[in-house]
C-alpha cells in the first residue's frame, strides 16, 4: 500500500502520545485508555511547539485520551480542529492489557518468546500486527491524499500502530516491520514522498532522548 503520488511534496508525520503511568509501569496498554502524566503532558507541549512550526495542514488522532491530549497541544496551536479515528488505536493486546512484561512471561512465557522472535502472534488473544495496519494505514493514506502540494499530514498515535502502518505505506513485508524500531514518547517518524512512493525520511526523532517504553519495545 503506497499512496504517495511524485510531484506533490506531501508529507506524513506519525506522532507518538505523551508518557502514560502504565509507561512508566512497563504495563501494556493496548486499547485501554490511560491518561498523560504530567510530564506526558508537559513533553506534549514541548514537541508540539517544535511541530507546530512545520505548519500543519491536518491533524488525525487516536480517539484514546493519550492521544487525543497530545494532538489538542498541538492543535491549539496551530488554531486547527482534528479528527479522531478508533481506527489508530493500540493494537488490542487482550488478555495482556494491564500486565507487565514479567508478568506476561510468567503467565504467557511461550505466546511472549514467540512474538520477541518476530511470529504473527495474537497477543493475549488480540489482534495481528497485519491487522493493526488493515485499519489504520487506509485512514493515514486517505487524509494524506487530500493534502494540496506541500502540505503536512499529522497523525497521533501509539507506537506499535505506528510502526506497522509505517511498514504498510512503505511497502514493507510485515516480517520486517521489527527493523523499525520503537518511538519514545512525543516522539515522531517523517514519511515523504519520492518518485516511487513514500519514504522513511526521518525516525524517533525530536529532541526528547527519553528510553522507548510501551507495548512494542
Amino acid at each position: 500500500m503506497n499512496g504517495a503520488k511524485p510531484g506533490r511534496d506531501r508529507r506524513i508525520v506519525l506522532w507518538r502520545h505523551g508518557q502514560t503511568l502504565w509507561n512508566l509501569e512497563r504495563r501494556f496498554q493496548g486499547t485501554t485508555d490511560i491518561e498523560l502524566t504530567d510530564e506526558g503532558v508537559a513533553q506534549a507541549r514541548r514537541a508540539a511547539r517544535l511541530l507546530a512550526a512545520l505548519q500543519p495542514h491536518t491533524i488525525i488522532a487516536s480517539d484514546l485520551r493519550r492521544a487525543v491530549d497530545t494532538a489538542a497541544e498541538l492543535a491549539t496551536l496551530c488554531g486547527l480542529e482534528f479528527t479522531r479515528h478508533a481506527e489508530l488505536r493500540e493494537t488490542y493486546a487482550g488478555s495482556w492489557q494491564g500486565l507487565t512484561h514479567e508478568e506476561i512471561v510468567a503467565a504467557h512465557g511461550e505466546q511472549y518468546a514467540a512474538w520477541k522472535r518476530g511470529e504473527p502472534v495474537r497477543r493475549g488473544g488480540g489482534e495481528l500486527e497485519t491487522e493493526v495496519a488493515d485499519r489504520a494505514a487506509p485512514v493515514v493514506a486517505a487524509h494524506a491524499d487530500k493534502l494540496p502540494e506541500g502540505g503536512i499530514l499529522v497523525v497521533v498515535s501509539h507506537g506499535g500502530t505506528i510502526r506497522t502502518t509505517i511498514g504498510r505505506l512503505l511497502g514493507l513485508e510485515p516480517r520486517s516491520w521489527e527493523s523499525l524500531g520503537g518511538l519514545s514518547n512525543c516522539c515522531w517518524s517523517v514519511l515523504g514522498e519520492g518518485a516511487r512512493g513514500w519514504r522513511l525520511m526521518e525516525h524517533n526523532a525530536g529532541t526528547l532522548p527519553e528510553p522507548v517504553l510501551g507495548d512494542d519495545d
